[in-house]
């Protein structure tokens, strides 16, 4: 029998738990790291990391979480408390949240977790619309075989891990399965222009009850747009990233009405 390949290696300590990275198994069964930060997010594996940096990490997965859910005052005097650091970090923190476009920041009135509402959700899906369809083109016209695998790996252990239900896992493979594909279009600008707006929909996301049904309809929908990139179709990797932005905008936004219904 032959032996199974290698476990690979854990991702960086968080207090969630190891977050694992990414990775591409070659044909001799060796695994290869092949996630890579988000230029304007934290939390990424990057060695040793300052204490901004790590003030910025807890505060973004506490806001995607929801631990810290919108409208939220942001006290520096409570965060320093519940993440054991000076205030000096966590005010870097909050301003790096607040470049994502999390966190909103008034001089001399405080900070607070942006509000989730119907007009930002729509103008948010309408900007990742046009930024991401423009993306998944310049993708299409040159997708490679080394793009291929990373996105591949990606969307194979988003599908685990959303299986076995790890969300903040599932998250980053999610996030590293479209941002190859992005990538692969050549552009420095382009990703970097749709990380804040990506951050913002994540918020959106997070609590999404995650079915059978729902995980194998997302997967298909990411093959879908795969596929179209790996036979270089510029329109049909267009149609099928539409296809799948706007069921995502649908469930989310009847989600919402029916939590507001409810709150009435």
């Amino acid at each position: 029998m032959a032996n199974p390949p290698p476990e690979p290696p854990r991702g960086p300590l968080h207090r969630y738990g190891y977050l694992p990275d990414v990775y591409a198994v070659d044909e001799r069964g060796s695994p290869h790291p092949m996630t890579r930060r988000l230029e304007l997010t934290p939390g990424g594996p990057s060695g040793r990391r300052t204490l901004a940096e790590e003030a910025a990490a807890e505060l973004h997965e506490l806001i995607l979480s929801g631990e810290l859910p919108s409208g939220t005052a942001l006290r520096l005097e409570e965060l320093a408390k519940r993440l054991d650091m000076s205030q000096m970090p966590i005010r870097e923190g909050l301003r790096r949240m607040q470049a994502l476009g999390l966190v909103e920041i008034v001089p001399h009135k405080g900070a607070w977790v942006r509000e989730l509402s119907m007009e930002d959700l729509r103008d948010t899906h309408e900007t990742r619309l046009a930024l991401e369809t423009l993306a998944v083109r310049a993708a299409a016209t040159r997708f490679a075989e080394s793009d291929a695998v990373v996105a591949k790996a990606a969307l194979a252990e988003h599908v685990r891990l959303s299986k076995v239900g790890d969300i903040i896992a599932s998250r980053q493979a999610h996030t590293e399965f479209h941002f190859a594909i992005y990538r692969a279009g050549g552009s420095r600008w382009l990703p970097r222009a749709i990380e804040p707006v990506w951050q913002n929909s994540e918020r959106y996301r997070f609590g999404s009850r995650q079915t059978k049904a729902r995980i194998e309809q997302t997967r298909r929908e990411h093959q879908a747009i795969l596929d179209a990139c790996l036979a270089h179709d510029e329109q049909g990797a267009d149609a099928a990233l539409r296809e799948h932005l706007e069921g995502a905008f649908r469930r989310i936004s009847e989600t919402m009405a029916r939590r507001y219904t409810k709150e009435q």
